[in-house]
């Protein structure tokens, strides 16, 4: 549902994004020193920017043989009463500095109910810009506690893609009392210039940050965790002390539905850079046994868990697809999260939400 802009030159790329950044956002300017940085996140390759379909979600393909029942959901621990675990902090990985306040980005946002929206949605130049300001409105009319919107794609091209737009969506969304989480897709193809548009999006007047891994466009293994942990440590190192959200794979797809998808995920790597996981588990493109909503949320929960080692994770899980959705799905979704202590939930994404799954849905909200 439409095309992306072509860049004609990586030097084009940053001439027009300083341009916009310092004219549109003048909180941007301190990113002017990016180019200049003498530490590399981790060699990549240049870009090309070209035409883009709509994706409705992540499409792992799908075996050629019947998935295999699910085993049984463990037991559900008893509800812990300790407080979310601090951020942990890496080392310094590359020279700038912090780019936000300390204490900015907290656990709250991902708490409750939320709402996703994808450049697809909101962007003239991606999707005709289908969601404005009256579905804000909707949204906090419908108690939608947090708005989740992608702020950038990795071949837009500015760091920010549509600032006023954007910043338009961001602001109506605060005043009708909503928090924002801003999220991207690091395609990895050239880590430095994600850390840029990363950098950028963080200067936004967000109440949290969250990246969007499973782009498999690098395709050597090896080589693709090795930059998707460089650039989450230089992340880490630019915004010290707040709090991180990881939107991560459905760890069902890699190991039970197509153990060739993306082998070795570093879970346990990823957990000292991220301090919410937010499973995109999406029990409309499963069959079989796997499609029942509660145990493939219950079921990626605990695995998340226990590949990085940490019972008491913080969770906000994500369902989906709505436009293929019932209610009968949204009870199980809500069930798992209360099961295993989730501190929110949320489905994919909110054009895609049909009217009989919003008053369920409200099952989620905190406060």
């Amino acid at each position: 549902m439409g095309f992306a802009r072509l860049a004609s030159s990586r030097a084009l790329l940053r001439a027009t994004s300083a341009l916009i950044v310092v004219t549109m956002l003048g909180s941007f300017a301190a990113l002017s020193t990016r180019a200049d940085a003498k530490t590399s996140v981790v060699a990549g390759g240049k870009r090309t920017a070209g035409p883009a379909a709509r994706p409705t979600t992540t499409l792992p393909p799908e075996p050629t043989t019947t998935e295999a029942p699910p085993p049984e959901p463990p037991p559900t621990e008893p509800p812990t009463t300790e407080s979310p675990p601090p951020p942990i902090m890496s080392a310094a990985v590359e020279p700038g500095a912090p780019l936000a306040p300390p204490g900015s980005y907290t656990f709250e946002p991902y708490a409750g109910f939320g709402a996703w929206i994808d450049v697809y949605d909101w962007s003239e130049t991606y999707g005709g810009g289908a969601v404005g300001i009256p579905d804000i409105d909707r949204m906090a009319s419908l108690g939608v506690q947090t708005l989740y919107v992608q702020a950038t794609r990795w071949d837009a091209v500015t760091p920010v893609l549509e600032p006023e737009r954007l910043l338009s969506l961001i602001q109506r969304a605060r005043a009708d009392g909503m928090r924002v989480v801003a999220w991207y897709l690091p395609d990895l193809d050239d880590p430095n210039d994600d850390m840029q548009r990363l950098a950028a999006i963080a200067a936004l007047p967000i109440d949290g940050l969250a990246i969007d891994i499973e782009s498999r466009k690098v395709a050597d293994v090896a080589d693709r965790n090795q930059r998707l942990l460089s650039l989450s440590a230089a992340l880490r190192q630019r915004l010290p002390g707040q709090v991180l959200s990881a939107i991560v794979l459905p760890p069902v797809v890699m190991e039970d539905v197509n153990s060739n998808y993306w082998p070795g995920y570093p879970w346990a790597e990823l957990a000292q850079y991220f301090d919410v996981w937010q499973p995109m588990s999406y029990w409309t493109n499963r069959i079989g046994g796997w499609r029942d909503a509660y145990v493939y949320t219950a079921t990626n929960i605990d695995r998340i868990r226990d590949h990085i080692g940490n019972p008491n994770a913080v969770v906000h899980t994500i369902g989906g697809i709505g436009d293929t959705s019932t209610p009968d799905d949204i009870n199980g979704l809500v069930r798992a999260a209360a099961e295993r202590g989730c501190i929110g939930g949320s489905i994919y994404d909110y054009r895609t939400t049909g009217d009989e799954l919003w008053a369920p849905l409200q099952a989620l909200r905190v406060g």
